[in-house]
């Protein structure tokens, strides 16, 4: 396909670009994402961070941070969103006075399992058009481009 004939634009030179589909790409799930998850005011990082603290409980903002390479200012405006949220609490590290460790509330919890439960049925929306075995694929060159990138 070298254009979309349905507004008459030219994008032969971006069909190509594995950064402009994948963007695109990034934004039809994105639309899916907020249709599900709209009026619980969560972004799809904002589910991240918790999707983290869930299975990983009493991580350190720092690494939560690492984790989802996210910047260390951003998550403390993100971890601040989410404790007034009351999802998230801080607790002063055991191991490290200096930082905070991260926790769902029972709140959180419950929110936290509302919230996959809406993401894996709009993800579930989202490959219906999916042959069998194409998602897992999907997924892992996914996970292969991050990795060649992490480990470059």
């Amino acid at each position: 396909m070298h254009g979309d004939d349905s507004n008459g634009i030219d994008y032969s030179m971006l069909q190509s670009r594995l950064g402009y589909k994948l963007r695109r790409a990034q934004m039809v799930y994105f639309d899916v994402f907020f249709e599900a998850c709209a009026q619980e005011g969560i972004t799809p990082g904002l589910f991240s961070i918790l999707a983290i603290i869930y299975h990983n409980p009493g991580l350190t903002q720092t690494a939560v941070s690492v984790a989802l390479d996210v910047d260390r200012s951003a998550m403390v405006a993100a971890i601040d969103k989410l404790e007034g949220m009351e999802v998230v609490e801080r607790r002063k590290s055991k191991n490290d006075r200096r930082s905070y460790a991260l926790y769902l509330t029972e709140q959180g919890k419950a929110f936290t399992e509302r919230l996959n439960r809406k993401v894996v049925a709009g993800e579930e929306a989202f490959t219906t058009f999916m042959k069998d075995g194409e998602k897992e694929w999907l997924l892992d060159l996914l996970d292969r481009i991050i990795r060649a990138r992490r480990d470059g």
